[in-house]
């Protein structure tokens, strides 16, 4: 590949920086504060774009007429989400569906409990994670490969960046340094020169930059081929030694990092509800988790630069997504002495891919086991399929991100569309930052026989 002079120098900052076991802070150019509050104003707009008529109408569509008492009830209990935006009642982009969600979880639990179990998303996730199960009976390490290719292309709208204005784009590239996810290899990248981020990178990714031309998007695109693997451990093999108090791991992965891993006061007292007097590390942390089966179903999320704390917001309003229930779950563990880290790229199995996150809990003696909160319980009457998602992970996963809030390399100059988390791709020109409105994503998937 071609690597220009500004491209040669962040890969020697990278190489110092790996070299010295550090990441660098991120770099962001310098936001006032009524900057920072137009961008978040604007970004608020975006997630809230439906009037009450609109609303209405998708809520006839999905669960029937409400009426103006129900609508009430469901908005005081912020079931059916909304804000007020200059002086006008505004509707979240998923407001409808997180209502039907809802009120399936809790009027209807075994209803939709029983249409989700058919799914044939569901049925394959299942059978697959018994023959993982069957593959770990001797020793619990990555089984049952997949081979992959994957072609992930953004596209900046035409005119989003006046013509000749370089774009800079950082794409979502997979990580060589799990053993669950081996044989990377590079296919194809474009336009132009690119640098791919070492694996000490908290997230990894793919940077290109391009010129716009007037009245045409501008293409990104990337192809690489992988081979995920699965993992199970079964918990009655799962060490729990003392832990190593003073130990490196043990500090940096029990400890706060704000804003949305952290120690309220709910926090600790919702952990410490669950957990009771429990003192064996692997128990605590299996009653946590049942505890968000039985308790926090999957919602919809607000972008997540636009929550002040996550983990609160999804105390009190009993239901998050993927990521929102992973930071809350991290936190609980984190408070009771339990080293967890975060894990996130994609789920990317046949006719079910999607952005994903999750995690991965330590245990003395045993190791790192992931864990996949937001997948819950199985339908099975097999405890350890039931389970399995407690101490185990399907081989359908894209790893991109070990961590939240990381620099991206290089460094990225404004502030970022998703500040914690790296999935999608991140763009910005020399003025400023590309929203998620200015960009559209794609991800396909060839699955080698």
């Amino acid at each position: 590949m071609k690597i220009n002079l500004f491209q040669l120098a962040s890969l020697l900052l990278l190489t110092i920086a790996a070299g010295c076991g550090q990441t660098p802070e991120i770099a962001t150019k310098h936001v006032s504060p009524s900057d920072s509050l137009a961008i978040n104003e604007e970004r608020i707009a975006l997630d809230f774009p439906y009037t009450e008529t609109e609303i209405d109408r998708q809520l006839r569509k999905r669960i029937g007429s409400l009426t103006a008492e129900e609508k009430a009830e469901m908005e005081r209990r912020n079931w059916l989400e909304y804000k007020i935006i200059n002086g006008e009642k505004r509707y979240f982009s998923r407001a409808a569906l997180n209502l039907q969600l809802l009120r399936d979880f809790h009027y209807n639990r075994a209803g939709r409990d029983s249409a989700e179990a058919s799914l044939p998303e569901i049925i394959h996730r299942k059978s697959h994670t018994a023959s993982i199960i069957r593959a770990s009976e001797t020793e619990a390490k990555p089984v049952l490969p997949v081979n992959m290719t994957i072609s992930y292309t953004l596209t900046v709208l035409p005119d989003a960046v006046p013509p000749g204005e370089t774009v800079r784009c950082w794409l979502p590239w997979p990580r060589e340094d799990h053993p669950r996810q081996g044989n990377v290899k590079f296919i194809s990248a474009s336009p132009g020169d690119f640098l791919i981020a070492p694996d000490s990178a908290v997230h990894r990714t793919i940077y290109l930059e391009a010129k716009a031309e007037k009245g045409k998007p501008v293409v990104f695109n990337t192809s690489f081929s992988l081979e995920p693997r699965g993992q199970y451990f079964d918990p009655g093999k799962i060490s729990n030694l003392p832990y190593d108090t003073a130990s490196l791991l043990y500090r940096k992965y029990t400890a706060e990092q704000f804003p949305h891993i952290c120690f309220t006061e709910e926090v600790k007292r919702l952990a410490d509800s669950i957990a009771g007097e429990e003192g064996n590390a692997f128990d605590v942390y299996r009653k946590i988790y049942l505890w968000f089966t039985d308790n926090i179903p999957w919602a919809g999320a607000q972008e997540y630069s636009l929550m002040s704390n996550i983990p609160e917001y999804v105390i009190q309003n009993r239901r998050g997504d993927c990521g929102m229930q992973t930071f809350l779950l991290m936190s609980m563990l984190r408070y009771k002495g339990i080293p967890v880290r975060w894990q996130s790229g994609w789920k990317v199995p046949p006719d079910g891919k999607n952005l994903h996150d999750w995690c991965e809990v330590y245990f003395e003696g045993t190791g790192w086991i992931p864990a996949d909160i937001s997948y819950g319980l199985q339908y099975s009457d097999d405890r350890k399929v039931r389970e399995f998602y407690i101490s185990g992970i399907d081989s359908y996963r894209l790893i991109i991100s070990k961590g939240v809030a990381g620099s991206l390399w290089p460094e990225k100059t404004f502030i970022r569309s998703e500040p914690f988390d790296f999935q999608r791709g991140e763009v910005e020109w020399k003025w400023g930052n590309l929203y998620f409105d200015k960009w559209d994503y794609e991800m396909e998937i060839k699955y080698d026989k």
